[in-house]
């Protein structure tokens, strides 16, 4: 298995895409995919049915994966 230097709770720099320039936390990281969860970036819409949490159900916004080529550890 493939060893990453961004760890989950890092800062980092999104380097290419359409977040390009954006800074966030990284809130997990999926080496398997090799790809990172950044806060804040790469937001997807995602449909939700009707539920007690949630009874209108609706769209939620939530940050989807981002490729680990793509980001920096911030600072560096």
């Amino acid at each position: 298995m493939v060893k990453y230097k961004i760890k989950k709770g890092d800062t980092v720099r999104v380097i290419a895409g359409d977040d390009k320039g954006k800074v966030g936390k990284v809130l997990a990281v999926l080496p398997k995919k090799a790809s990172v969860i950044v806060e804040g970036c790469s937001l997807v819409k995602k449909s939700v049915k009707p539920s007690d949490n949630n009874p209108k159900g609706g769209f939620v916004s939530k940050e989807g994966l981002i490729h680990i080529s793509n980001v920096k550890k911030d600072g560096e």
